[in-house]
């Protein structure tokens, strides 16, 4: 392995010097390394005209470039300004972009929608990340979850969700997926899905069907006849769930924080907030719970016991 990569970046070395055609590189290299090099020197001519002054980081790439007689191929300083200044941390953790790895982020309160390459829809909750390998998708379509999203699959080979607590697989349907810490959540609203849970145990659920796991305690249940999550509509709906976990769903939504020591957040709660009003929010879950709210600041809460 070791010889294929010095192999690699001697040929791409002599295809930066312009020593080698395009049409040479290709039969050099795999497909993949190809239009991985030449995003590299598409970003490279961008940045041609940046500040020449990390010149010392590039004589470190010019030292990896070595050929095996240990011969240093020249390369352009337009070249080496691009890397130098604003490139060389992709050149080196991405190892030319050879994993081409996709990562797509939320923020409070945020709400994105994403369509993979096999027409497939992803659509994330606030304070979520998905990522996963554009070039490999049509070999592997396995995507890793951090937080809630909704899926809507395009039927085809096998279509993987990868969280800390468990993998989902598919096969052309819609679900919902929330995955946080020691909680995970997992809803069909179509077709069919399978669970495994980090412990190795496997559920097959159907449309409003959903499987929930907190701090260990797995739980099977079935929904009311919904086509979707209610988060996509714009309201956060809860059944039996702890209330620290709700707590954490306002936090994500308005970018607050709470202070809840004087309070048991282990208390049980169903029902459901707006996401589009912090007031109205606040009163629907802890009025019911005889639990104050009390702005500190304009962005933290402080939760007491109504006396």
């Amino acid at each position: 392995m070791e010889n294929i990569n010095k192999h690699k970046e001697t040929f791409l070395a002599k295809w930066l010097a312009g020593e080698i055609t395009d049409e040479e590189l290709k039969t050099l290299v795999s497909d993949q390394d190809f239009r991985a090099y030449l995003k590299l020197r598409k970003a490279l001519d961008i940045n041609e005209k940046l500040d020449a002054s990390a010149e010392q980081s590039f004589h470190k790439i010019k030292e990896r470039l070595k050929t095996n007689k240990g011969k240093v191929i020249p390369l352009h300083l337009k070249w080496a300004i691009g890397i130098a200044a604003s490139f060389i941390a992709m050149f080196v953790v991405f190892n030319f972009f050879k994993s081409n790895q996709i990562l797509v982020e939320t923020h409070f309160g945020e709400h994105k929608s994403v369509v993979l390459k096999d027409g497939s829809e992803v659509i994330l909750n606030s304070k979520s990340a998905i990522s996963y390998n554009q070039d490999n998708w049509e070999n592997d379509r396995t995507l890793t979850l951090s937080g809630e999203a909704y899926f809507k699959v395009a039927k085809g080979k096998t279509f993987s969700v990868k969280t800390e607590n468990g993998t989902v697989e598919v096969l052309g349907t819609q679900f919902n997926v929330n995955s946080t810490e020691d909680f995970f959540d997992v809803t069909c609203f179509e077709g069919k899905v399978r669970v495994t849970t980090n412990d190795s145990q496997n559920h097959i659920l159907t449309p409003q069907k959903s499987i929930r796991k907190i701090n260990g305690n797995e739980t099977l249940k079935r929904l009311a006849n919904t086509n979707q999550p209610t988060w996509i509509s714009g309201e956060s709906t809860f059944e039996n769930v702890p209330l620290y976990y709700v707590i954490q769903a306002l936090e994500k939504e308005f970018q607050v924080q709470f202070e809840s020591e004087d309070i048991n957040t282990e208390l049980l709660y169903t029902g459901a907030f707006p996401n589009d009003n912090l007031e109205i929010a606040l009163q629907t879950v802890f009025n019911p719970l005889d639990i104050n709210y009390e702005f500190i600041t304009q962005s933290s809460l402080k939760l007491r016991n109504n006396k």
